[in-house]
């Protein structure tokens, strides 16, 4: 027993543990946006034409320094403990989504409220939202997975629950995110044991809703429009002019020209392309690539998974780092419509970056959790169903 105990401990266990690895490529993207972000914030300019340079860089370090500090406290936390107070984590981001919906309360910016002001500090209520319900429904799904086949008790209450978070952010408008937050959701719903005869009309009905949606709306309409016909928008058209220009080697840090006010959003949803700009095609395949180990390392973890809560809070925040990726990738290739989304750990935005740390933070603390001694399989059950 000894010596298994210090072969779990040994350092060449906990280097190659696969939240470790995730770390690691966490540690390797947010280094790759910070250099991005120092080209890309050189000669940055106000409305007003006044010189700020590396503005952007110094607002990410912030960032990524309070995101070191989430981090930290999340892999800290007694998981099982913060149990007992979901339901009030969830009420209160569904209050805070509200607020944000509230005139001279929430900030609007380019006609979305999605933020909320602390002084000079803005913060994207939906970032948090998006990991308060994965809480919220892992902490659901674990206490009635013996009912899960249910139609009220294992379906409509999951489905309200995500339809609470999802509806509230589809009003501010945010589709986007909306629509991750639904899929995430579903698929928790799905892993937790949810009947097919159930997921799959919501599935249908869900995509009908928001073709709807669309439709109804001008400005997504012309969105879809242009990504359906030949001529692309302005800022795709630019995306991939900086693809093509930067090739295979790339043009150098610090060289590319779309970050000139040419690409809008150049330092947020579309940096991806200013990666292929400056660092070419080698490097943005290494980016695709480093969130596939991400991918594959989380389902790795999961396999040590001592109960359903736990395994489905991982997975969720596996699926809110790799979809949004995925997402964004597809947006700047011409893959998917144009959406806000940021890449993870690159693009600069201070709530993504928080939610980010908090995501590895979770990780470390199932890895460091995970290992040791749980109940015996019956009482962990008993105790998960009756709780």
């Amino acid at each position: 027993m000894a010596s298994e105990r210090s072969a779990d401990t040994s350092p060449a266990r906990v280097l190659l543990n696969p939240a470790t690895i995730i770390v690691v490529c966490a540690i390797g993207l947010t280094s790759l946006g910070l250099s991005i972000l120092f080209s890309a914030s050189a000669s940055f300019k106000t409305k007003q034409g006044v010189e700020v340079p590396f503005q952007y860089l110094q607002k990410q370090l912030i960032g990524v320094a309070l995101a070191a500090v989430l981090c930290f406290v999340a892999s800290r936390i007694n998981l099982d403990y913060l149990r007992r107070y979901a339901k009030w984590i969830g009420l209160g981001l569904l209050v805070l989504l509200i607020a944000v919906l509230i005139p001279h309360v929430g900030i609007s910016v380019k006609g979305s409220k999605r933020w909320l002001g602390f002084g000079s500090l803005r913060v994207q209520v939906s970032e948090f939202a998006k990991l308060g319900l994965v809480f919220c429904l892992a902490h659901y799904l674990a206490l009635n997975q013996t009912r899960i086949g249910e139609f009220k008790r294992g379906y409509l209450i999951p489905l309200a629950i995500i339809g609470a978070f999802a509806g509230l952010v589809v009003l501010e408008p945010d589709f986007g995110t909306a629509a991750l937050m639904i899929a995430v959701g579903i698929l928790l719903l799905f892993l937790a044991g949810a009947k097919w005869r159930y997921t799959v009309p919501t599935i249908a009905f869900v995509v009908a809703g928001f073709s709807l949606l669309v439709v109804i709306t001008p400005n997504r309409l012309r969105r879809m429009l242009e990504f359906l016909s030949e001529e692309k928008s302005y800022q795709l058209r630019q995306a991939l002019a900086a693809f093509a220009a930067g090739g295979t080697e790339g043009t150098g840090l610090g060289q590319g020209r779309q970050q000139l006010s040419y690409l809008p959003e150049a330092h947020t949803d579309f940096i991806f392309s200013i990666v292929g700009e400056e660092l070419g095609l080698w490097f943005t395949l290494g980016v695709v690539a480093v969130f596939t180990v991400i991918f594959i390392a989380g389902l790795v973890h999961l396999r040590r998974a001592p109960n359903l809560f736990h395994f489905l809070l991982v997975t969720g925040c596996l699926l809110l780092i790799c979809l949004q990726a995925v997402i964004n990738l597809g947006v700047v290739t011409g893959m998917f419509p144009t959406k806000g989304m940021s890449l993870p750990f690159i693009s600069a935005g201070l709530s993504n970056l928080l939610l980010m740390g908090l995501l590895l933070g979770i990780l470390l603390n199932t890895q460091r959790t995970w290992g040791r001694a749980t109940l015996p399989h019956h009482e962990r059950a008993m105790r998960e169903v009756m709780a």
